[in-house]
């Protein structure tokens, strides 16, 4: 077998294979005298037809049986010759139709594109010049946090001697019956809170419940604006009878020391309180700046490195990508079909990502193997208790898990990224600067920018916390696909 290896690109090869008649001939005649072992052919007792008639009668057989024989194998075997790293299956080209149409008289001649693994030459990696910049944490910030905290854990008292005013929560349950359209079903609703003047509420609905007490029915018809936030509803006329069940009132606690410690911090005053939560807010920015640090890092090593990426690797991140997003969607109640979302720029920068995390993933498998990284047992061993305690499941089950599923080179590939992070950060050369309120700008705040308003950013993988999709791994996951 001759074989000759064409470069089209870093990541595409193309094979030319000449398999040899003599190795054609051998594997004609074992699967003729194979077929004629066993064949019935009219005229003929059951494997005694002569080989010569066997392979006219099942000619396109044997010729398939034979090509199926030795064209994977012969694959296989330049493959393994030219050590290539492959990535899914060879698209495969017959040459010669003479040598198909003779087995055994002519050479075989084929070739196959195959995706390849690009090789990557490692630049600099230590060095880098990062900034360090932490959010300060003020007093305001403090504040506001301990109102979060009162308003978290204010309660609903319930009214006595006065209908519902401006603020109250008046819980209803509606019917509503459609006037235009008028075909569409009634809209039945239970235990509804109302918040009279409240933020998103229709005047109409304040208007209409001031004044009620419980039992009370109320009966109004409501026309929707054309623009109006829920599409179901948007530019509809409906009239609704409105049964009160309850009138309450929001009542926020005083900040004192038996709030403070109603709260399960254990503290026991409210400067006590005031303090823990400086400190948690410290440790917050703190971790906020180290995963600000490691952005920047890969940032840097990513734009340093530009190299081609196997597109069936890039396909296949990017559809994981897409359906991270389309769950975190449905998670938040927004339909992934409204009229607003920018599908076609949005897969574009969806690939941009992906191919940016994948060249992540390389590179620091390649910083992992210069600088011979390698978790041991007992680091691997802590990441399943650290991931069995985050899903409150029994170790010996989340262990189970990643055995049946190959999870623990999973979580070593991930520790070996992380661990070669840390070594990029720890020798680079860090400023320490002042905050200041921006963002590193990158594929994916760009892609949060294309998404509607309620909507953060929701489409990345966190390789600044090495917690990439191995490129391994994930050439692996393609070749399995297309099989």
């Amino acid at each position: 077998m001759k074989t000759e290896i064409v470069d089209v690109s870093p990541t595409r090869k193309e094979l030319k294979i000449e398999i040899e008649p003599a190795e054609v001939r051998a594997e004609y005649e074992r699967v003729s005298n194979r077929y004629a072992s066993a064949a019935a052919v009219p005229g003929f007792r059951p494997g005694r037809a002569p080989v010569s008639v066997v392979r006219q009668r099942f000619k396109n057989e044997i010729r398939n049986e034979v090509m199926q024989n030795l064209v994977p194998q012969a694959i296989s075997d330049a493959i393994t010759e030219s050590e290539l790293h492959v990535i899914g299956e060879p698209e495969l080209h017959l040459d010669n139709k003479v040598g198909l149409d003779k087995l055994g008289q002519e050479p075989l001649s084929i070739h196959a594109h195959v995706e390849v693994m690009p090789d990557v030459e490692l630049g600099q990696y230590k060095g880098l010049e990062l900034s360090r910049r932490v959010r300060p944490v003020t007093d305001e910030m403090v504040e506001e946090l301990i109102e979060e905290l009162r308003e978290s854990t204010s309660s609903l008292d319930a009214i006595e001697g006065r209908g519902a005013e401006e603020g109250d929560t008046v819980t209803v349950d509606f019917v509503g019956k459609y006037i235009q359209p008028a075909e569409a079903e009634d809209i039945k609703a239970e235990d509804v809170d109302v918040i009279l003047g409240g933020e998103g509420v229709l005047d109409i609905f304040t208007e209409n419940l001031t004044g009620a007490r419980a039992d009370d029915v109320r009966a109004f018809t409501v026309k929707y604006p054309e623009d109006f936030s829920s599409k179901g509803l948007a530019g509809k006329e409906i009239e609704y009878t409105a049964t009160v069940t309850a009138v309450r009132r929001k009542v926020v606690p005083e900040v004192d020391d038996e709030w403070a410690q109603s709260l399960g911090e254990e503290v026991e005053t409210v400067g006590a309180l005031r303090e823990k939560l400086r400190r948690d807010m410290e440790t917050g920015a703190r971790a906020e700046s180290d995963r600000r640090l490691r952005d920047e890092a890969m940032s840097k090593l990513i734009a340093a490195h530009q190299f081609e990426v196997p597109p069936t690797l890039v396909e296949s991140q990017s559809r994981h990508l897409l359906e991270t997003y389309v769950r975190e969607l449905f998670q938040r109640g927004i339909d992934p079909r409204r009229q607003d979302m920018n599908w076609e720029n949005l897969r574009g920068m969806i690939e941009a990502q992906a191919a940016d995390d994948l060249r992540g993933s390389i590179l620091l498998e390649q910083i992992a193997g210069a600088e011979n990284i390698e978790p041991t047992d007992e680091e691997i061993e802590q990441e399943i208790e650290a991931l069995a305690a985050m899903s409150k499941q029994p170790i010996a089950q989340v262990r189970a898990a990643l055995t049946k599923q190959g999870g623990e080179r999973s979580i070593a590939d991930r520790l070996r990224h992380r661990q070669a992070l840390e070594l990029i950060v720890e020798n680079a050369n860090v400023k320490d600067e002042e905050w200041r309120e921006e963002e590193l700008l990158d594929e994916s705040d760009e892609l949060a920018n294309e998404m509607p308003a309620q909507v953060e950013t929701t489409v990345r993988e966190t390789t600044a916390t090495g917690d990439t999709i191995d490129a391994r791994s994930n050439a692996a996951s393609a070749s399995d696909e297309q099989q």
